[in-house]
């Protein structure tokens, strides 16, 4: 029997039992208990660079230690890879057959490492580490706008061997507009700012708008598509991030990812890759207006793997059901940004919003909007001002 659990990957821990769902918030949760499906092959103590003279018992990674059947990756290169190298296309056209090239059932990999310190009594945090295995579906494609949702559709080998699952977990969304010249930057302090941009530094790039996993804000930023002989990679600006919950959970040093993100299409998938700086700031501090103190380098890489024989329908029956909710918490999101310049999080006490989004959309059987708009202006109002 599908369970459509209100948990997600990339930091929240995962606790989970098949006779129902855990919704216990992710700062309550015990960080070492297993958050994602890890492939049945995978060593959690397997080599991490690049800390040398460390203990490797210090530096074994943490995140996600539960293990799931063995997938099967797909042989030769992907129709959506053939279909990007096609001649004679325009670069706009090229671009956003790059974009659409992410979309697809994978399996996921995650690893973080710090690999530089700016205090002279630093010392690294352990690597971190996850797995799954999630559908991105193509929710809306147009030559100027792509909209692609990441959905985790996981199973698990409980301590018997046996599999369990699967357990379906709305994750990330990412969208992608052509020469956008409006977006909302992240200014620290869970504050997000409205931007104007010249057209001329947005002529021919690519904004990529990412958000949570209940639909909110995250970061944006502008890149442009490079397509050489035989990859196409997309690499953003410099750009201000709030905390991954794999970080804000465990830790309260720092306030800003600062950094940059690339993209590069493969034929049997793609690649994430992130170069951030943790950045801390003072009290009042925005991007707008203030300096900051550097805490550490950190190096992101994300493969996504194209599989061949995962099961992915729970994904499906879960966004047929959820998609007309998703909607329309897309389009108030929509309007929020577009008529305010400044958005603020407040810290609430109680379940987090993203966990009440989750569990109102798994419980969907029979979508009516009006009542779905009352929960997303109520979520809302409690937890942002504007």
């Amino acid at each position: 029997m599908t369970k459509f659990c209100p948990i997600f990957l990339a930091g929240l821990t995962l606790v989970f039992g098949f006779s129902g769902c855990a919704n216990t918030p992710p700062e309550e949760t015990n960080t070492a208990v297993a958050e994602t499906q890890a492939d049945e092959k995978a060593d959690a103590k397997s080599y991490v660079f690049a800390w040398s003279f460390i203990d490797g018992s210090d530096m074994e990674p943490r995140g996600g230690t539960s293990k799931g059947p063995g997938v099967t990756p797909i042989a030769g290169a992907s129709a959506a890879w053939t279909a990007l190298r096609e001649p004679g296309l325009s670069k706009q056209e090229r671009d956003r057959r790059a974009i659409l090239a992410m979309a697809g059932g994978y399996r996921a990999s995650f690893d973080f490492l710090e690999t530089a310190g700016f205090t002279a009594d630093f010392s690294p945090a352990k690597p971190y580490r996850s797995w799954g295995t999630e559908y991105v579906y193509v929710v809306e494609d147009q030559p100027d706008f792509v909209s692609l949702q990441h959905i985790l559709v996981m199973f698990f080998k409980d301590e018997n061997g046996e599999v369990q699952g699967p357990a379906v977990v709305k994750h990330w969304r990412q969208d992608w507009a052509y020469e956008d010249t409006e977006i909302n930057v992240y200014a620290g302090h869970n504050r997000w700012a409205r931007k104007q941009l010249d057209a001329d530094s947005v002529n021919g790039a690519w904004t990529q708008s990412v958000y949570q996993v209940d639909d909110s804000p995250r970061y944006q930023a502008v890149g442009h598509w490079v397509h050489d002989n035989n990859f196409s990679a997309w690499e953003s600006d410099e750009t201000w991030r709030p905390l991954p919950r794999r970080e804000f959970s465990v830790r309260s040093d720092y306030h800003a990812l600062i950094g940059t993100n690339r993209h590069t299409i493969l034929p049997t998938g793609w690649l994430h890759e992130e170069d951030n700086l943790k950045a801390v700031l003072m009290d009042g501090d925005t991007a707008v207006d203030a300096p900051v103190k550097y805490l550490a380098r950190e190096t992101g890489v994300n493969r996504y793997e194209l599989i061949t024989d995962h099961d992915f329908s729970g994904g499906d029956e879960y966004w047929d059901k959820s998609a007309a909710f998703w909607t329309d918490v897309r389009a108030t999101w929509s309007s929020l940004l577009a008529d305010n310049e400044i958005i603020s999080k407040r810290d609430v006490e109680g379940m987090p919003m993203l966990m009440k989004m989750l569990q109102y959309s798994s419980e969907i059987e029979d979508y009516d909007s009006a009542d779905g708009q009352a929960y997303i202006d109520e979520q809302l109002a409690a937890h942002y001002d504007w």
